[in-house]
């Protein structure tokens, strides 16, 4: 399976991956849990480069949950050194490909050098035109909608909407991914069956892909594989096939008139 396999038109604007195994991969390898996180930032890399060649806008990484934080301290410790190497690693690659960082999450949590090395590589990053990776840190769906229930709250207090005003367009402008649009693709390896805690409001419709496939053994390959059975899939957005134009591609945006 290559890249020419793929019809061009019919790519997600937005993928989205919870990449998961990397502790077991390691486990199975009789390696330390560190070095499965070692492999699984060439994973990220191969991802993030196939999305670049095929032109898809946006990619979501969800590298870091809010309950990962419970995870042991050297396990965290080493998480934190590894990210702090691989975006100082990775910085001069994303501006020769013009590639866009943006990060979510809980940032203010992360250690003061991983932070001050994630804010210089978005702030250089912040005119490329090319892809979009977005880092979901220290990130949580559930807390996501809670910071958005209490901005629009605040918003009726002041007095600046009432209650009946509030839409889904509305709730959407004040979570995280305001700017992003909705993933049509999620894409979670290692085969766990759930969402950890990821894009809870964003994935109505999102397409998704589960295998079984560890993280760091997920590449170019696999990927190309999960894109192939996405275009297979015929995404109704809450309409019936008779409704859908043969050859159409529904839009993955403002979809509160097509449920």
């Amino acid at each position: 399976m290559n890249l020419s396999g793929l019809d061009r038109s019919r790519l997600p604007r937005h993928v989205a991956i919870i990449m998961d195994g990397n502790g077991r991969w390691a486990r199975l390898k009789g390696r330390s849990r560190i070095e499965g996180h070692r492999r699984g930032k060439d994973s990220v890399r191969a991802v993030v480069e196939a999305s670049r060649k095929l032109g898809i806008p946006y990619l979501s990484l969800y590298a870091f949950s809010m309950e990962n934080w419970l995870r042991p301290r050297e396990e965290v410790e080493a998480l934190m050194t590894l990210l702090e190497h691989y975006l100082a690693m990775e910085g001069p690659r994303m501006m020769r490909h013009r590639i866009r960082l943006l990060a979510i999450g809980e940032r203010d949590r992360l250690p003061a050098s991983v932070r001050m090395t994630l804010d210089h590589t978005i702030r250089t990053t912040q005119d490329n035109k090319g892809l979009t990776v977005i880092l979901a840190l220290s990130y949580g769906g559930r807390n996501d909608i809670v910071k958005m229930v209490q901005g629009i709250a605040k918003r009726v207090k002041e007095g600046r909407c009432e209650p009946e005003e509030i839409d889904e367009a509305m709730v959407s402008a004040f979570t995280e991914t305001a700017s992003i649009p909705d993933p049509d693709l999620l894409i979670r390896t290692s085969g766990e069956m759930r969402l950890s805690n990821f894009f809870l409001w964003q994935i109505p419709y999102t397409e998704l892909y589960v295998t079984a496939r560890l993280w760091p053994d997920f590449r170019e390959p696999q990927y190309l594989q999960a894109l192939t059975e996405y275009q297979r899939r015929r995404r109704r957005f809450g309409r019936t096939d008779e409704q859908l134009v043969q050859g159409s591609y529904p839009p993955s945006q403002d979809l509160s008139a097509e449920r």
